[in-house]
């Protein structure tokens, strides 16, 4: 059975296991662990415990990485993230799960014929090959549902993976992937807000 406008594939993002910071008494802890490239898009996996008495607030588009030049790199919304990332095989990887898509045409095509084929000397081959005929046009078009399907799948698993605004309670540990351009990164910087002051608070962690 063919579902036509329909598109599975492998998720940007694998959802493997991520070591996350731990509070310490009268400190912030951070820990940034990069993944590999998804198509355009570096992933950073940023944990942050407040082990303080102050709670503090983060603010995602306020976390930058660091270039070779020293020069602060801003990161990218998920859903744009999630775009860049698809160009690169993630949402190829749905579009190439013909059976499941109907997307591939030459594939489908050469089974709508074999079906077809296999009728020619049967009473029913003209309803067979109307029906197949029916199922491969349909699936072909299809296709761009599918694709457009697979990048709002994308799309939804990045953000719910996405590192959000939020408030970081004393003792409270919070984590998230911080998407940045695909580049050479030697580190991190979070610019934390002091809820109680307003202060900002300024901490860098290297990726090496």
């Amino acid at each position: 059975m063919v579902c036509a406008g329909c598109a599975f594939g492998s998720a940007p993002l694998k959802q493997t296991p991520e070591v996350v910071a731990t509070p310490t008494a009268g400190e912030i802890s951070v820990s940034t662990t990069p993944s590999k490239p998804v198509g355009d898009v570096l992933p950073i996996y940023v944990s942050i415990a407040n082990g303080g008495n102050t709670p503090r607030t983060i603010v995602p588009n306020q976390i930058f990485a660091l270039d070779q030049m020293g020069d602060r790199i801003a990161p990218l919304p998920p859903a744009e993230a999630a775009r860049q990332a698809g160009g690169a095989g993630e949402l190829r990887a749905a579009l190439e799960s013909g059976a499941a898509s109907g997307v591939l045409g030459g594939a489908l095509g050469a089974g709508v014929g074999a079906l077809a084929g296999a009728f020619l000397n049967s009473s029913l081959t003209g309803a067979v090959l109307g029906g197949a005929v029916g199922v491969g046009e349909g699936a072909l078009e299809g296709a761009p549902a599918g694709q457009a399907r697979a990048d709002q799948q994308a799309a939804t698993q990045m953000s719910a993976m996405a590192l959000p605004a939020q408030q970081v309670r004393p003792n409270f540990t919070v984590s998230g992937y911080v998407f940045f351009p695909k580049g050479d990164y030697n580190g991190v910087q979070i610019l934390l807000v002091n809820t109680e002051t307003g202060d900002t608070e300024v901490i860098s962690r290297s990726l090496r």
